[in-house]
């Protein structure tokens, strides 16, 4: 079989080299998937993942030689990439970082083809980088078991954050992040600064912290957790990112991180890397969040309500 085959994307011939290189371990002892089998799947999802990713800069999670191999995180864009790729110019101490921006599924198979198995995007926009129009929470279980072992207490914490947001007024989404936790998305107006998402995020955790004091946590070291689920807060920060909505995750099995409807918390089967490449459109043809985000919301009256829930 030839080491290179070519496909449309849009106006642009995308090149796919060497698509039969082992790639990811099936988690099973079968046969592993192939670059080739990545490629297809990000060609799969690109109607889908598209929309979470045009004008946000990235961070690409890079395996070269499989996810066995050596892992590098790509900030700048390298300058042989194609310059039909859109870059935005980040100012950083010191100087600037080009980031990549995912704009067109012809960038998305060409970073495929590049070896990138996972996008991190940020949570806001070029042009409006210090005013984010998502805002994460992290759910990070205790300990080191399996996504099956630790989806009770992340369930539970995803269906009292939910419940939270939706007393102070805030619509929210749930995603599974691929690996062992949750996220929970709230879509906000693009109008608040960086810093007030964040400090908006953080308090809102320590309110549901201090609700379930034995389950839940925001010790952001680890030592001080206790056994508890952590509400990380820390993606909401300047240049933080998140693992973006249908990115495959480089672990055993190739599981990707997919949207949910929050009904699906309650299952049979559901853990955080439940979803594969092998299911994952699927899943996305059903869309779970019914244009859940497109209602984004001022975070004064949430803030409001949160300091009355505080103060009650």
């Amino acid at each position: 079989m030839s080491e290179t085959r070519t496909v449309r994307a849009g106006r642009r011939t995308v090149a796919l080299h060497r698509p039969q290189k082992p790639f990811v371990p099936d988690g099973t002892g079968s046969a592993p998937y192939t670059k080739g089998d990545l490629f297809d799947y990000y060609r799969a999802v690109a109607p889908f993942i598209l929309p979470h990713l045009r004008g946000r800069p990235l961070m690409l999670e890079r395996h070269p030689d499989g996810i066995t191999g050596p892992r590098f995180m790509q900030k700048d864009t390298p300058e042989h990439y194609p310059d039909w790729i859109t870059r935005a110019e980040v100012p950083k101490q010191g100087g600037t970082v080009t980031h990549t921006v995912c704009d067109d599924s012809a960038t998305l198979l060409y970073l495929a083809d590049q070896a990138c198995v996972t996008l991190h995007r940020w949570q806001s926009r070029v042009g409006r980088l210090d005013r984010p129009d998502r805002m994460v929470f992290d759910l990070d279980p205790a300990g080191d078991g399996t996504p099956q072992a630790a989806y009770g207490p992340v369930r539970e914490a995803a269906g009292l954050l939910g419940e939270l947001l939706d007393r102070v007024g805030l619509p929210s989404a749930v995603m599974t992040t691929g690996s062992r936790g949750l996220h929970v998305v709230v879509p906000v107006n693009g109008r608040h600064h960086v810093d007030d998402v964040r400090a908006f995020a953080k308090e809102l955790t320590e309110v549901l912290a201090a609700a379930h004091p034995d389950r839940l946590t925001t010790a952001v070291r680890k030592k001080d957790r206790g056994g508890r689920l952590y509400l990380d807060v820390q993606r909401n920060g300047y240049a933080q990112t998140a693992v973006a909505p249908f990115s495959v995750r480089a672990r055993p099995g190739a599981p990707v991180a997919v949207p949910l409807a929050w009904e699906q918390l309650d299952a049979p089967g559901t853990h955080a890397a439940r979803w594969t490449i092998a299911d994952a459109v699927e899943q996305a043809r059903g869309d779970p969040w019914a244009g859940l985000l497109r209602s984004p919301r001022a975070l004064g009256p949430a803030r409001r309500k949160l300091r009355a829930l505080r103060g009650g």
